[in-house]
């Protein structure tokens, strides 16, 4: 037998300056100028470069950042956040609602609020409400510590802090301090019980509080939200418990603490006929309060300002088939006809769109350590004499592999691969022949893949082949702890290697990560077609860090992390444009990853006690002999260190 096969027969690898890659052909393989709106490019070097400005001169390279962070002693995963990036949503925003209510005639202003749990980040708190002093854009609450946090930053007496969820006589007592010290704090009841809470608080703290009324549309959201809205919402009041509030007013001599309607059809909502279905209900119910005696002053349209994940601009659950001026346009022009034909005035529009602010500001940065590839067995195959007819058999098969016969190869092949596992599983087949035969069938199989590449037609086979063959990145991170809503929820994030895009891609991927779960993987990646199963990548290359970043990651993920296998929150950069820099940027801030103590006490271990018990067990180990009093005390002090080490693992 002449064939012999290793582990490259059917799938030569080639050196990246054989096929280079231009940065526009990657650019549009990973969509970037889709989803990015700008923000996101390739440069010259072949790295992927965000622009918080959508300035090409302003572009910082992420791998330059990535490098930075290794000499500052912070490793990958990575979270880096570009300040200026978020300043830039806030101002978009803010503007498109000015032209649209330019364009309409709109007699009534905008005031935006940031939801803060969609990010509590005090560093992202506090740019945001910087960037929008000039737009008097406020905030939103939805629990007590919300509404703490939210009353120590909130400092401009024009915009709003409104207070939603559920709420006890603690939180109205916090909000209502808040209205004694002159701010525009609004508490949206959502059950009724709890106005008569807050009217209780009010006369015993002698203030007229700023109330607001969730209503409950019967217009549904859409996408994977879609059940936040609608007549089974968790929040807001039906009809009658809206006229029973009007009337509690009313008969307290207080009609006017009715200030604003609010709704939520529901976040990231793909279809603007959705919005535009509910905004019209929304307003009408806002009209006929109006005429109820109460000095309505703001319509609060709730989330739901989606972010177009995938960029195919459709109305699929992962993107937005509107632009950000169509959605502001969209509400002004609805709002402005139906008050106009109930002849009331225009109200202040609030929104709360927290994950178009939010999201692509910030970038996950992970590290590819290893891969596992189907088709590359560990060592070379080679033909013995006392092979087995079957292993004979299939290296027949890969030596005759051929373009015409390339299916009835892949039966052939099939076939073989059946029969030793029944043999195997009746103890008739040895361990090491079956080693051969599988490896050899994943090889052919790629082989096959391989020669029906560019052709028009691919049988179903044959592409369900080529996803079982894809390569698996290990990748050290925590698909639990940075993007949750993926495995929850099968959300989609733009993925892409941040590097190396001069080269040639030759393989295809799923990426998975380090926890003990068989769900902690990324299989589903976005495409304008569907949903791609494998993503593009390049071959990892020995002793060499291969980066990718997880992008718009920026809204929910970071703070609805889960401790799975104690993996805790990464390290985090944030990065803020500067012209006087050499490199165009600098890095403000450094905040370190969670520790393995600092992890642990979350679950109630406590470290100094762990550290005390081993060092007893050392103790004993040493009177025992089976330890030297140093090697006892060098394995106690490493113990120790790594009780306050990275919870991640570290190649360094």
């Amino acid at each position: 037998m002449s064939f012999v096969s290793t582990p490259q027969h059917f799938n030569a690898s080639t050196s990246p300056s054989e096929h280079p890659e231009a940065p526009s052909d990657a650019a549009a393989s990973y969509y970037i100028n889709e989803w990015s709106e700008g923000y996101a490019t390739i440069n010259e070097k072949g790295n992927v470069a965000i622009l918080p400005t959508r300035e090409k001169e302003k572009a910082i390279d992420l791998m330059d950042v990535v490098q930075e962070g290794k000499k500052r002693g912070f490793r990958a995963p990575l979270l880096i956040r570009f300040q200026d990036l978020l300043r830039d949503r806030v101002r978009r925003l803010n503007e498109s609602f000015a032209t649209s209510i330019e364009e309409a005639g709109y007699k009534n202003c905008y005031r935006g609020v940031f939801p803060i749990k969609v990010n509590q980040l005090h560093e992202v708190v506090e740019e945001i409400v910087d960037a929008g002093k000039k737009y008097h854009f406020g905030l939103e609450a939805g629990s007590k510590p919300e509404m703490i946090a939210a009353l120590s930053v909130h400092e401009d007496p024009e915009s709003l802090l409104v207070g939603n969820g559920y709420k006890d006589p603690e939180l109205i007592q916090a909000a209502l301090m808040g209205v004694k010290l002159g701010k525009k704090v609004i508490l949206v009841v959502e059950k009724l019980e709890e106005l008569y809470q807050i009217l209780a608080v009010a006369k015993r703290m002698n203030v007229v509080p700023l109330i607001g009324a969730r209503v409950r549309l019967l217009s549904k959201g859409a996408g994977k939200w879609a059940t936040s809205g609608g007549e089974n919402a968790k929040f807001g009041l039906d009809t009658a418990e809206l006229v029973t509030m009007s009337d509690v007013l009313h008969e307290a001599g207080i009609p006017q603490a009715l200030k604003m309607l609010h709704y939520h059809v529901g976040s990231q909502v793909p279809d603007i006929s959705t919005i535009n279905r509910a905004t019209s209900e929304a307003t009408r119910f806002y009209a006929k309060l109006y005429q109820m005696g109460h000095s309505l002053e703001y319509l609060d349209v709730g989330g739901g300002l989606a972010v177009d994940y995938d960029g195919s601009r459709t109305s699929f659950d992962s993107s937005m088939n509107y632009s950000v001026h169509e959605y502001t346009r969209t509400l002004v022009y609805n709002i402005m006809e139906i008050c106009d034909a109930e002849k009331v005035p225009h109200p202040i529009i609030v929104s709360e769109s927290g994950r178009y602010i939010a999201a692509p500001h910030s970038v996950l940065i992970v590290e590819a350590f290893g891969v596992i590839e189907k088709e590359h067995a560990p060592r070379e195959i080679v033909a013995a004499p006392s092979d087995h007819k079957l292993v004979n058999d299939m290296f027949e098969i890969g030596a005759s592999l051929t373009k015409k016969r390339r299916q009835e190869n892949l039966h052939d092949a099939q076939q073989i691969r059946d029969q030793a596992q029944s043999m195997f599983e009746l103890g008739i087949l040895d361990l090491r022949s079956k080693a051969k035969i599988d490896a050899l069938y994943w090889q052919i199989a790629a082989g096959v893949v391989q020669l029906y590449k560019d052709v028009k037609y691919v049988p179903e086979e044959v592409k369900e082949l080529e996803v079982s063959l894809a390569d698996q990145l290990i990748c050290n991170f925590s698909v639990f702890q940075s993007i949750i809503d993926h495995w929850a929820l099968g959300q989609l994030f733009p993925i892409m290697p941040i590097h190396r895009h001069h080269e040639k891609m030759e393989r295809q991927g799923t990426l998975v990560d380090i926890t003990c779960d068989s769900d902690g993987k990324i299989a589903k990646f976005i495409d304008f077609q569907d949903v791609r199963p494998t993503l593009p990548l390049h071959r990892l290359i020995p002793n060499e860090p291969y980066y990718l970043g997880f992008f718009l990651t920026g809204a929910y993920q970071d703070i609805m992390g889960d401790l799975h296998n104690l993996f805790g929150r990464v390290n985090e950069m944030h990065v803020f444009l500067d012209e006087d820099e050499e490199e165009g940027y600098y890095i403000e801030e450094e905040i370190p990853g969670t520790t393995v103590g600092s992890v642990l006490t979350h679950t109630q271990w406590d470290p100094k006690e762990m550290a005390r018990r081993i060092k007893t067990q050392l103790d004993a180990a040493i009177k025992s002999d089976r330890l030297k009093p140093n090697e006892g005390m060098r394995l106690l002090s490493e113990y120790e260190r790594t009780l306050n080490s990275y919870t991640y693992l570290n190649f360094s």
